[in-house]
C-alpha cells in the first residue's frame, strides 16, 4: 500500500510499484569519466548560521574548518573551494521546514537539498546534487545500511553496455574504495518494504555538481558533508524523498 503524507501532498508524493519500477535506477553512480560542466554562479555574501556560527561566504575560519582538507579513511580529501559555491548549499542548521520527526532524513530534490531533522525544532541542510536516478523514486523508506569508503559495483545490465567496465563488475569485486569512487567517502542504501530501491546517497569529489541536475547518480553531497551527515545519522533513519 503506498504511503499517504498529507504534509508533501503538493509536491506529488509518490511510491515505487514493484521491482519494474526499480530497474529503472541500474546503478545509481557512474565512473567520472568527464566532469561537470561548470558555470560560476555569481552571489553576494549572505550571513548563514553554520553549528552556531556566522559566516559571510568567503576566507571564514568556520567555513575553511567544514571545507578544509581533510584525513579520512587513509585517504587526503582534498579542500572544496566554497567560494565558487552558492552559499545557501553550504551545511548549516535551519529551522526544520519538513514537518517530519527528528532522526528523519528528507531530501526535496527540487530544491536540491538535503535536511537531518533534529530535535527543537531545527534540522541539518547539505545542498546536493541530483541525477537522473536520483528522480526516479520518490516515498519514503529506510536507511538500511550505510558503508565508510564503499566499493562501486556496477550491475550486469551496466557492465553489458559498456565493457569497458566489466573491470569493475560484481564478479570482479567492484572499484577499489578511493577519491575517484562515484559512492565517495560515504554511502548509504536505501530500502523500502524489504527490498533495496538501488537510490543512494553518497559522496563525491565533484563539488561543482551541488546544486544541479547532474548526468548521473542519486543523490550526491560533497565529501565533507556526508561524512558529516553519516555521522549525524540515526541506525535504521527513515528517509522520505520529495519530488
Amino acid at each position: 500500500m503506498t504511503p499517504s503524507f498529507p504534509s508533501l501532498s503538493r509536491r506529488g508524493f509518490l511510491s515505487l510499484t514493484g521491482l519494474g519500477a526499480m530497474s529503472a535506477l541500474s546503478s545509481c553512480a557512474s565512473p567520472y569519466t568527464s566532469r561537470v560542466e561548470y558555470r560560476p554562479v555569481v552571489v553576494q555574501p549572505v550571513a548563514m548560521p553554520v553549528n552556531g556560527g556566522v559566516y559571510a561566504g568567503g576566507g571564514d575560519p568556520e567555513l575553511d574548518r567544514i571545507y578544509g582538507e581533510t584525513y579520512d579513511g587513509g585517504f587526503l580529501i582534498p579542500a572544496v573551494p566554497y567560494q565558487r559555491i552558492d552559499p545557501r548549499f553550504y551545511r548549516q542548521r535551519v529551522a526544520n521546514p519538513t514537518g517530519e520527526p527528528p532522526g528523519t532524513v528528507v531530501v526535496d530534490t527540487q530544491s536540491r537539498f538535503l535536511y537531518l531533522v533534529e530535535s527543537g525544532g531545527t534540522a541539518m541542510r547539505y545542498g546536493v546534487g541530483i541525477g537522473k536516478e536520483g528522480f526516479a523514486w520518490s516515498g519514503e523508506g529506510v536507511i538500511q545500511w550505510r558503508q565508510k569508503w564503499p566499493r562501486w559495483k556496477p550491475p550486469n545490465e551496466m557492465v553489458a553496455r559498456k565493457p569497458e567496465l566489466a573491470q569493475y563488475s560484481i564478479e570482479n569485486g567492484g572499484m577499489e574504495p578511493g577519491l575517484m569512487n562515484p559512492l565517495g567517502a560515504r554511502a548509504m542504501y536505501i530500502f523500502q518494504n524489504g527490498q533495496d530501491t538501488l537510490y543512494r546517497l553518497h559522496g563525491s569529489p565533484e563539488w561543482n555538481s551541488i546544486g544541479k541536475a547532474v548526468s548521473s547518480g542519486c543523490v550526491r553531497l560533497i565529501n565533507q558533508d556526508v561524512i558529516d551527515l553519516y555521522d549525524r545519522v540515526p541506525t535504521k533513519a527513515r528517509i522520505v524523498v520529495w519530488q
